[in-house]
């Protein structure tokens, strides 16, 4: 039985943990505020984007470009943005989860976030690139990406590239998400990209029929502009994912952090019952000893 001296170290201890946790749970919360703000800005613009991709598609020949062409084989390579550090929960865990079972024998992998590289290097599959990317996440960043895995289709190494990442639903919920970014899917095209439910939401028939009224003409012509767009959508794919993660994470962390703080906090409570039980108990055995001491005197 643990005597008052061992009671007193243990409550001294878990004191210090929940401080540490109280104090990056603060930090988290602050982050994600950022984080999630960010994310937020973007998903308006996504979805300005995508309609307008809309438009263009219906004056071009979408088998014509590059990017729209549809591949037979079954190399993929799979984005796989994860965290940084840990301390967040089942994030990167379900994440990785949902990478396993979207894998094939012909898949291939580039990592943003050190815990996914980590992982799949312990399971000895191969890692063609790992990007590094600061926090907050600045829009130049995400070009290298986007520029790496749109050559690595264009001349031909891969038939696929999708995009495993955390999707941000709410500060409670956050959902492992994989996308395929190319060959790019035209009729996929007019599908809401706020990644609030990605592939569940679709422009409405009104709103496209609104857009599709005005007779646009387009300069030089639609195939240099599509030229000119795809590029751009896939950056800011890249870019919104990445946000998403990030806002997932913090997200993430500031909740593990607050469980882990509310549970030192109970502990410490529990200790300190059984630290004053076993004090009361000492006092209690003193005064026995000192009474029938006293009996024994006279």
């Amino acid at each position: 039985m643990a005597n008052l001296r061992d009671i007193r170290r243990r409550i001294k201890s878990v004191k210090n943990t929940a401080q540490i946790t109280r104090a990056m749970q603060l930090v988290a919360a602050a982050k994600m505020k950022k984080a999630q703000d960010q994310a937020l800005a973007g998903r308006e613009y996504a979805d300005q984007l995508n309609q307008v991709l809309v438009n263009l598609k219906e004056n071009v020949d979408e088998e014509s470009h590059s990017l729209l062409e549809r591949r037979d084989g079954e190399k993929t390579l799979t984005l796989v943005i994860s965290t940084d550090k840990g301390l967040c929960g089942g994030l990167n865990a379900n994440l990785l989860k949902l990478v396993r079972s979207e894998q094939n024998e012909h898949t291939t992998y580039a990592t943003v976030g050190k815990k996914a590289r980590i992982q799949l290097e312990k399971t000895g599959d191969e890692i063609k690139a790992d990007f590094v990317v600061a926090d907050p996440v600045a829009f130049s960043e995400a070009r290298p990406i986007a520029k790496f895995l749109t050559e690595q289709f264009l001349d031909g190494s891969y038939d696929k590239i999708k995009v495993c990442f955390t999707n941000f639903v709410s500060t409670l919920t956050q959902t492992p998400h994989c996308s395929q970014l190319l060959p790019i899917e035209a009729d996929k095209l007019a599908e809401k990209r706020d990644y609030e439910g990605v592939g569940k939401d679709v422009i409405k028939e009104t709103d496209h029929a609104s857009a599709m009224s005005n007779d646009y003409e387009f300069e030089p012509s639609p195939e240099v502009v599509l030229d000119t767009l795809l590029p751009q959508y896939l950056n800011f794919q890249i870019y919104q994912m990445i946000l998403e993660a990030r806002a997932s994470e913090h997200s993430a962390r500031m909740v593990s952090m607050k469980a882990a703080t509310d549970n030192a906090n109970n502990m410490i409570d529990d200790l300190t019952l059984d630290y004053n039980k076993l004090r009361q108990a000492a006092i209690t055995a003193e005064l026995l000893e000192i009474t029938t001491a006293m009996k024994a005197m006279e």
